[in-house]
């Protein structure tokens, strides 16, 4: 890849391949994550996203595949890797719950050369008016994702995380039924709130596909179809709105359908008559616009072949 549009992907993608529309059984999903660490694309990878309540089922699957551990005949291919899993818990048991199950799980998989895998977030849902609580109750050296209801008004919310530093929103942009994908106007809405508020944010589901297009929206022969956000249409629009762009130009590049509308060089990424810089998407990436969840690493991946930038 070009420079821009590595450091545009790089650890883009949280996988998580227990959700659906894939909702993988644990073992497939740690094999897939244990195989994407080894692949020539695994600069792309994030962390692996499991439920608290599914921790400990983590651990049995994983334990061949982890860092520090010698592999079992059945797993033969995975090589050793020294970096420790990272981890983020979506909080299903409830925040102080889901906290302690994973500061156990951690503490199960730590050792002085740097641990076979580290949670270090968590990802909860809870109103606005709780988030001082919740984050009271995290370690220090772990951030927080509070997901906003996209069809609340966003600016109370991320007031509530302002100057909260290592936490931040996180926005649903996608789902298995057309209902639960976000018109681009409640994204803009929220892009825009995010930015003026100086928070981060991470999104989840829906962004498979690199620019926004029709697709099915899970891997049953019947599944219903609808137009589906792209994450190139939403981390540049994340750029662009960090510059400082209004709600009319997120919302173009939002709804963005052409993929010969986007281009990348070593200096930046283009649309149409608007340029980033690399190293504003650097900034972008590493202070405003993290990660994004997804149950597929190699859709992404494929599209971003098909349309010839990778």
């Amino acid at each position: 890849m070009v420079r821009s549009l590595e450091v545009l992907t790089r650890g883009l993608i949280d996988y998580a391949g227990l959700f659906p529309p894939a909702k993988l059984e644990m073992s497939p999903a740690v094999e897939h994550y244990a195989r994407y660490l080894q692949s020539e694309h695994q600069a792309m990878l994030g962390r692996f996203i499991c439920p608290a309540s599914r921790l400990e089922e983590l651990s049995s699957a994983a334990a061949a595949l982890m860092p520090g551990t010698y592999a079992t005949s059945g797993y033969r291919e995975f090589a050793d890797v020294s970096d420790a899993w990272r981890l983020s818990v979506v909080a299903d048991l409830g925040v102080v719950e889901s906290i302690e199950a994973a500061d156990a799980f951690g503490a199960r998989h730590a050792d002085e050369a740097g641990g076979r895998a580290k949670v270090d977030a968590i990802e909860a849902r809870v109103p606005s008016t709780d988030i001082d609580e919740a984050i009271d109750e995290l370690p220090d050296d772990w951030g927080g994702f509070f997901e906003m209801p996209w069809d609340k008004d966003p600016r109370g919310f991320v007031t509530a995380l302002a100057g909260d530093e290592g936490c931040g929103a996180k926005i649903r942009c996608g789902g298995v039924t057309p209902d639960l994908i976000p018109p681009a106007e409640k994204i803009a809405d929220f892009l825009v709130a995010a930015a003026a508020a100086g928070i981060a944010f991470k999104a989840t589901a829906g962004l498979h596909h690199p620019v926004r297009a029709e697709h099915a929206l899970s891997y049953e022969n019947d599944a219903p179809r609808a137009v589906m956000h792209g994450f190139l249409n939403v981390f540049l629009g994340a750029a662009m709105a960090r510059r400082g762009a209004d709600h009319a130009a997120l919302m173009r590049i939002l709804t963005e359908d052409d993929p010969a509308a986007f281009s990348f060089d070593d200096d930046g990424a283009h649309w149409r008559d608007t340029s980033l810089s690399t190293d504003e998407i650097a900034e972008t990436r590493s202070r405003f616009a993290l990660s994004y969840g997804s149950c597929s690493f190699e859709e992404p991946i494929d599209d971003l072949k098909t349309h010839g930038w990778m």
